[in-house]
């Protein structure tokens, strides 16, 4: 067969793979929010993309590893994400002179994600008894705070910037206001607005970082 045969083959199959890998995901997490983790199988999510159960423990290995990948993709909104100092909102964000305006770029983005994703949170905190996925949760929690270390870092720069709050407090600070919790509290329990949260979580991020404004 002739190697453009072979690059041609290879890349059908790379991009079936994907397709499959993406209809999982899918599928997993529609049955995860609507159903729960715990009542969820393997079976249920194979059944439910239209792939064999091997296929799928082929690909994942376990029900964890579903969710895993589910959760960066949901967070992601894409299947192959691209590092934060990447993205074009934080391109946006570096782009913007004026310090609060940059602010409310991050809190646009970190709202659209929260948003988003909070429905597969509260799903997987529903089961968070179990080590395995309390574990996805943690690692998830501490990768979304170090992916906000270098934005409230290029924040810091900004004239008007707090001069008595170190970087990583800040980060805290922004990390605590525009959380999954705040989310679950705030809209999911008592019935606040998506925008309502945002501007509260957005108010108070200002007078933290920002205070001259």
């Amino acid at each position: 067969m002739a190697t453009g045969s072979r690059t041609k083959n290879r890349a059908v199959r790379a991009e079936k793979a994907r397709a499959t890998r993406r209809r999982i995901i899918a599928a997993a997490t529609e049955l995860f929010i609507r159903d729960g983790y715990l009542q969820t199988t393997m079976a249920d999510i194979a059944r439910q993309a239209e792939v064999a159960v091997q296929t799928l423990y082929l690909s994942f290995g376990s029900k964890v590893a579903v969710l895993d990948a589910a959760l960066d993709v949901t967070i992601a909104g894409d299947d192959q994400p691209l590092p934060v100092l990447e993205r074009p909102w934080f391109g946006r964000l570096r782009a913007e002179p004026d310090a609060v305006a940059a602010l409310d770029i991050l809190a646009d983005n970190t709202t659209e994600i929260i948003d988003r994703v909070y429905p597969l949170y509260a799903a997987m905190s529903n089961a968070s008894a179990d080590p395995e996925l309390a574990e996805v949760r943690d690692r998830n929690k501490r990768q979304r705070f170090a992916s906000h270390l270098p934005v409230i870092r290029e924040l810091a720069g900004r004239a008007g910037f707090n001069p008595q709050l170190p970087v990583e407090r800040a980060t805290e600070i922004f990390y605590t206001l525009m959380s999954e919790e705040t989310y679950g509290l705030l809209v999911a329990e008592h019935g606040w607005t998506v925008p309502d949260w945002s501007g509260w979580a957005r108010r108070h991020s200002r007078a933290e970082l920002f205070p001259g404004t």
